[in-house]
């Protein structure tokens, strides 16, 4: 085994924490990867003789890849960051397998991730690598172009902007009742069951890419979500359960493709926020297990 090869077993031992990393910091599962394999090309470029911490200096470099790509994505962004919809990690069945178990945590719901796209690139970076994977902000200082002062003020500023993030029910079981339930409603045409299953605030996000224009929405309210939610009513025949992000949801299939992936946020037995994503292209892209 030559040297390179021993490098790359080193790298393989760290590319699910650098996917989760770089998951949380990207809400896309192919700029997730491209982030990590661009790590790796910087490793497999560097003289490793004097890097003391492998797991360390891997996580930096990924994170500055990721921040890059978040400046970026910014600055060419046409679409509203509200309505957007990370990229959804969908399992069809109760199994896990090991490319979702890679960046697959309770605490990275679709809901979150879609607050964590609205922070700056500096406080999503100060927060993820802080909050999420315990980097000190000495750590992080080097990254933003900032003291470590500046950095925890990065982080503290995207904790107060995540305040407002709902805080969702875990119990498995229950959050499948819900869904169950709101699945019911749908697809029997029920306007008030549906409204009883949304929490009065409840907020519907609505994400269709840039094909056709003008189609993406977001809309707030249990009564207008449900009226809306009808209005999707064609899709409900091809709808069943599956696990979005760890938490119970809603996929549409149809004859093996995928139509759309609806993620779920429950809190105190009521839906609180329903992210839908139906952009094409980005559903092509997805790795679904079982879709057939």
């Amino acid at each position: 085994m030559n040297e390179n090869d021993v490098l790359a077993q080193q790298f393989e031992t760290h590319r699910r924490h650098l996917r989760a990393v770089a998951y949380r910091m990207l809400g896309s599962l192919t700029e997730a990867e491209d982030a990590v394999q661009e790590s790796w090309l910087r490793l497999s470029r560097t003289d490793t003789d004097s890097v003391e911490n492998l797991g360390g200096w891997l996580t930096t470099v990924v994170a500055r890849v990721c921040l890059n790509m978040l400046q970026s994505r910014r600055s060419r962004r046409e679409e509203p960051l509200d309505l957007q919809v990370p990229d959804p990690i969908v399992t069809l069945s109760d199994g896990s397998y090991p490319e979702q178990e890679a960046v697959l945590a309770d605490s990275v719901g679709l809901a979150l991730l879609v607050v964590l796209g609205t922070l700056t690139p500096s406080e999503r970076l100060a927060f993820v690598l802080h909050d999420m994977f315990a980097v000190p902000f000495e750590d992080i200082a080097p990254i933003v172009e900032r003291s470590p002062a500046a950095a925890r003020q990065l982080a503290s500023r995207a904790r107060r902007r995540l305040q407002g993030a709902p805080v969702p029910d875990t119990d498995p079981v229950r959050q499948r009742a819900v869904v169950d339930a709101f699945l019911a409603a749908a697809r029997g045409g029920d306007f008030d069951a549906l409204v009883a299953v949304l929490d009065p605030d409840v907020v519907l996000r609505a994400d269709t890419g840039a094909l056709p224009p003008g189609a993406s929405t977001m809309v707030r309210g249990a009564e207008t979500v449900a009226g809306r939610v009808l209005g999707y009513a064609r899709l409900a025949r091809f709808a069943q359960p599956a696990l979005v992000n760890g938490a119970a949801g809603v996929v549409a299939i149809s004859e093996g493709q995928l139509l759309s992936v609806m993620g779920v946020t429950i809190r105190q037995g009521t839906i609180v926020e329903i992210d839908i994503l139906a952009d094409r292209e980005r559903l092509a892209g997805l790795v679904v297990e079982n879709l057939d």
